[in-house]
């Protein structure tokens, strides 16, 4: 089966509000093995809604679309839609009375307003989809005009009610409409580090374009560059041994720079590795401002590890709080190898730890000089009684250039315990 998900709302045109909507759709309709031909995004212009849902239904006859069933007046899917259909619309008492012992459990001051009597407006013929987590139903309509099957799904725009009314009602309707073991949609996706996307290509040889007849995809982001193996049109058996054996065979080539699959968290990954040794961590931030340590606590059961960090934006508080000194500041300057690893050697020594990062570096856009260009970063990890170090360049915006001092502080550590284990 191939659907297409139109989105729905001015916000999503106006960039106010991000589509996580059609992203979602996306991924739980393929792990049901049924696929997204097109997606398109219109404003709440009825004519607009009407075009995009009547292209889609003559190129798939299956169309599931989100927004517009709510009780103001640009919320008009459904009445746009039910024209497509030759539908009048209705008044459905049956869920006025649902929505007014809604609202009695809110304890709303005057009770349910009017204007929620449009979300009781049903186009007539209409399957009702239940809505467990809000108060607009959603809607399956059907063309019986149509001598080939034609339908639209319509569900909810806010994310929290789109998602599980997909999960409650939708999935299953479509999972009823297939007959025989459904083929998959899977992807596998293998996270790298300390490698560009061009390189990768480049060390993957024959490699490059997939192994095992598996379309590989390159997803160069701050956090690195992940590869993604997708498997079509197999048996969900069929599939994952297919990605398992692809991804031992770009495992086998790029060694160390893969550090994880799927949506693993690097921070998850050098808190796994100190863990196991039973090794406590700390950090000490200049550039960073603290995101480090925030990117290792956002991981649940961190406290068991880390012990705490250190921000030390200004040269006096280097020199106070870790043990920097004055003459590695004046003679290298407080963004060097010298002072990184000061840092993390100082940072071990306050808390007692026995892996320290050190981070300092120029975010930008000002501060840069022709010697040290806005991007200069230097890293030091201090363990087992030794400390490395090393200067990078990082690229993008001020925030850019953090998240990726970040990650590569992450990685640092890493291939440290990696290489002593």
């Amino acid at each position: 089966m191939n659907v297409e998900v139109v989105t729905i709302g001015d916000e999503l045109l106006l960039g106010f509000t991000v589509d996580t909507n059609a992203a979602h759709l996306a991924r739980e309709l393929a792990a049901a093995g049924i696929g997204v031909a097109r997606r398109a995004t219109v404003g709440d212009e009825p004519a607009q809604v009407a075009a995009a849902v009547m292209e889609a239904l003559d190129r798939t006859g299956a169309v599931i679309t989100t927004g517009g069933l709510g009780p103001t007046s640009d919320d008009l899917t459904k009445p746009s839609i039910a024209a497509l259909f030759g539908r009048a619309m209705k008044f459905d008492e049956a869920i006025w009375e649902e929505l007014k012992i809604r609202w009695k459990s809110y304890r709303w001051p005057g009770g349910i307003p009017e204007s929620n009597k449009q979300q009781a407006m049903i186009p007539e013929g209409a399957v009702i989809l239940k809505n467990r987590h809000g108060s607009a139903p959603g809607i399956w309509l059907e063309d019986e005009r149509s001598p080939m099957p034609r339908w639209v799904a319509m569900l909810p725009g806010v994310p929290r009610e789109m998602r599980g009314m997909l999960a409650d009602e939708l999935l299953p309707r479509l999972r009823a409409l297939t007959t025989g073991t459904p083929n998959v949609i899977v992807s596998r996706t293998l996270r790298t580090i300390g490698i560009g996307e061009s390189a990768l290509a480049d060390l993957l040889g024959p490699l490059a374009k997939g192994p095992k007849g598996l379309p590989l995809a390159y997803l160069p982001s701050v956090e690195g560059t992940d590869l993604r193996l997708t498997s079509r049109n197999a048996s969900a058996a069929d599939a994952a041994h297919a990605l398992d054996a692809g991804a031992a065979e770009l495992r086998a080539v790029l060694g160390a720079y893969v550090y994880a699959e799927d949506k693993t968290d690097l921070a998850a990954v050098v808190l796994g590795l100190l863990r196991s040794r039973g090794l406590k961590l700390a950090v000490a931030e200049s550039c960073t401002g603290g995101m480090l340590g925030a990117r290792i606590t956002a991981i649940a059961g961190s406290s068991d590890v880390m012990l705490g960090g250190v921000i030390a934006y200004a040269e006096e508080v280097k020199e106070s709080q870790l043990g920097v000194s004055a003459g590695t500041l004046r003679g290298y300057g407080a963004v060097s190898e010298e002072t990184a690893r000061e840092m993390a050697a100082g940072v071990c020594a306050r808390f007692g730890a026995e892996v320290g990062v050190g981070i300092t570096g120029i975010a930008g856009p000002g501060g840069g000089t022709p010697e040290k260009p806005v991007g200069t970063v230097c890293l030091a990890v201090s363990s087992g009684g030794a400390v490395r170090s090393t200067k990078v360049q990082m690229i993008g915006d001020r925030d850019e250039i953090r998240r990726r001092s970040a990650q590569a502080a992450l990685n640092m550590v890493r291939r440290a315990l990696s290489e002593t284990s």
